[in-house]
């Protein structure tokens, strides 16, 4: 299993709540979401945010408002309902619920053991002079 892979999955596990955490302190336009998960490092492309706000829209979390733009066509600007503002409560409880989880099984866990080492295949590359 590639870590890249684990770490990818855990995004998308928890992109539901960032995108309504995101959108409780302001409604925002699409590319606004996407710029601010890219800057907390939760990278997100078109492909993933659109089909994930129409399944929160569909299931009445989220709301939409055209509004024009300064610069080309209206925007689609989205929020919170009601309904979206009472499940990211549960949600985040859910969240505190499992880091509070994670910390107690880490602290009755030993100490993780250190990263293996590069692969020898590797390693013998960079130590075996080449012949003259």
């Amino acid at each position: 299993m590639n870590i890249e892979n684990a770490k990818s999955q855990m995004r998308k596990g928890m992109l539901d709540y960032c995108v309504l955490l995101l959108l409780s302190r302001e409604s925002c336009y699409a590319n606004d979401i996407i710029t601010r998960l890219k800057q907390a490092e939760l990278i997100v492309v078109e492909g993933t945010l659109y089909p994930l706000l129409n399944r929160l829209k569909k299931d009445g979390l989220l709301s939409y408002e055209w509004r024009e733009s300064t610069q080309g066509p209206p925007r689609k600007y989205y929020a919170l309902t009601d309904a979206g503002t009472e499940f990211l409560c549960g949600m985040d409880s859910a969240w505190n619920e499992l880091a509070r989880t994670i910390s107690l099984l880490k602290s009755m866990s030993p100490q993780l053991p250190p990263p293996p080492p590069v692969s020898s295949a590797a390693s013998d590359a960079e130590e075996t002079p080449s012949a003259p």
